[in-house]
């Protein structure tokens, strides 16, 4: 696993939202897009694509896609 495709994968997830901006840095509930339907959809990808699983609560305490991906990848 490593950062690059995680935001790849991360970027997958959203229809409207150009991809180009969405970024390690980018804290992601800042993004018009973002919403409770996108959040099950983070939760279902780490799940599929990593065989890891992020709970709501701990979505909730990360900010940036980075802290994220940090999360998962210490799972």
């Amino acid at each position: 696993m490593n950062a690059v495709d995680f935001l790849e994968k991360f970027r997958d997830q959203f229809d409207e939202t150009d991809p180009e901006t969405i970024e390690l840095s980018t804290v992601y509930k800042d993004l018009d897009e973002w919403s409770s339907l996108i959040a099950f959809t983070v939760i279902a990808m780490v799940k599929v694509e990593y065989n890891k699983t992020v709970t709501g609560a701990e979505l909730r305490h990360c900010n940036t896609v980075e802290d994220l991906f940090n999360l998962v990848a210490a799972k």
